[in-house]
């Protein structure tokens, strides 16, 4: 388990508690994150290897991990379960992600400085054995996936129009929704 799909050690037990369960359903864990403050909230994000997700099926998910997160116990405090699909501006926290998403526009930060700097915002290039490619301004990088702390899409009508189409073409939306939808984002680019 890297540290993107689950940062803090209480995430990463949990990871590791519900992995296997969510597996076995046929999907994947995007993401886990337990934030704590005034109230609790367990935030699972998961997805079809496809990258899609019904709500009916995040119900499932909640209902079968809820079962093992009570049997295993591993948050001490009351907290509130949240599974999710990963969204339109995905989190990146996989290798796998940042070739899948080539050519969309991303924010990455690493642990360290690198050549002076932590962030970086760009084009994705894909990937190239551990290392995340990315077009910055000064050209493409690598950065070692070790290296990242946080990456994610940034939402632009590009992306928006990409995953609506596949949704379109997944038979989840169809033609007279894209169109409408389409609409809209063209409208905006003109005002």
């Amino acid at each position: 388990m890297n540290d993107l799909i689950a940062k803090a050690a209480v995430d990463r037990r949990i990871a590791e508690i519900i992995t296997p369960v969510i597996e076995d359903m046929g999907f994947e864990v995007v993401r886990v994150r337990l934030m704590t403050g005034k109230e609790s909230t367990l935030q699972i994000m998961v997805q079809r290897p496809d990258g899609t997700i019904e709500v009916d099926q995040c119900a499932q998910i909640s209902t079968a991990i809820s079962a093992v997160l009570d049997v295993e116990d591993p948050i001490v405090d009351v907290y509130t379960l949240e599974v999710s699909s990963p969204g339109i501006d995905r989190p990146l926290t996989r290798l796998k992600d940042f070739d899948q998403w080539k050519g969309f526009e991303a924010k990455i930060e690493t642990e360290e400085l690198i050549d002076g700097r932590r962030r970086f915002k760009g084009e994705l290039a894909g990937i190239d054995g551990d290392e995340v490619l990315i077009d910055i301004d000064e050209g493409t990088i690598g950065l070692k996936f070790a290296w990242l702390s946080d990456a994610k899409l940034v939402l632009t009508d590009d992306l928006i129009r990409d995953v609506l189409r596949g949704r379109k073409d997944a038979g989840q939306i169809d033609e007279t929704q894209f169109d409408e939808i389409e609409t809209i984002i063209d409208g905006e680019e003109n005002t």
